[in-house]
């Protein structure tokens, strides 16, 4: 493969994201004809006790402002898990995975129920984890008549405890943190490809792919980190733009799996550490 690459790492975190957002997603990438790597929250949308943030995090209340959150997300988005029952995401569009399928894409593990985890995997316990990953790998092949190769945390949210069991459930990389470069994690042996550049939601939308496309000027590989619900929604023009400019650069654009199976041997071998980027509202791996 080409050095030029970015890989399209696309989150899909909503019921809405789910519904709304993959279908105009699919038919973006079919007029680029390019593949992406889609992953998939499987389990109940919760997204409505992402409100309880707004009160204990000042940082999360200022990203809810500045990235249009109610546009991105819906009101009914902002209810459920709250006044409106959740609804389970993925596995409430089995007809639409099996398009995405069919359209060539790679599907992977993305979480079970993202807000729960974000916004308290430091108080659960490793009996708590490990039900989520089971539940959610259950359902991801349910869905896809497969087991996940890959893992990419919510919020880019990790701890020990959770790279310790994800290399009991089988997955040949992980997509875990917002690290400049692959790595294979020291405690489990795993490759990390991560999402090095960064996303709309941290930049803002407004020229936003040009924020980004003026990142790209080195001839190595990329992660770009796309979400359902923002790139198939009100960011889909800059989308386009992104791609388009990209593309213009001489930049292939592929999955996060066909990334994975040209990576070399020779990575750097270390532990993650948790840092708090630009326009995040908490910190990340990297």
């Amino acid at each position: 493969m080409k050095k030029k690459v970015i890989g399209l790492k696309i989150d899909v975190d909503t019921y809405r994201g789910m519904r709304d957002g993959v279908p105009r997603l699919l038919q973006t990438l079919k007029d680029f004809n390019i593949k992406g790597s889609f992953y998939l929250r499987i389990g109940p949308d919760a997204s409505g006790l992402a409100m309880w943030q707004i009160v204990r995090n000042p940082r999360f209340l200022q990203k809810m402002l500045t990235s249009n959150a109610v546009g991105m997300y819906g009101i009914k988005t902002a209810l459920y898990g709250t006044l409106l029952a959740s609804p389970l995401i993925a596995l409430s569009f089995p007809q639409l995975i099996e398009e995405m399928l069919s359209d060539g894409h790679d599907l992977q593990f993305h979480a079970w129920d993202h807000r729960r985890w974000q916004d308290s995997l430091a108080s659960r316990s490793e009996k708590w984890i490990a039900e989520w990953f089971s539940k959610g790998i259950e359902g991801f092949e349910s869905l896809t008549g497969k087991k996940p190769r890959a893992f990419g945390a919510p919020g880019w949210m990790i701890d020990e405890r959770v790279v310790k069991l994800a290399s009991t459930f089988g997955f040949s990389y992980l997509s875990c943190t917002r690290a400049q470069e692959p790595f294979i994690h020291l405690s489990n042996g795993l490759v990390e490809i991560p999402s090095d550049l960064p996303c709309f939601e941290e930049v803002g939308l407004k020229d936003g792919a040009h924020k980004i496309l003026r990142l790209l000027n080195d001839e190595r590989t990329h992660i770009f980190p796309v979400h359902a619900e923002v790139e198939g929604g009100v960011g889909e023009e800059e989308f386009r733009k992104f791609l388009q400019g990209a593309l213009q650069k001489g930049f292939a654009i592929t999955t996060v799996d066909e990334i994975f199976s040209t990576l070399g041997k020779s990575l750097p071998l270390r532990d993650f550490r948790m840092e708090l980027l630009a326009g995040r509202a908490f910190p990340c791996a990297v």
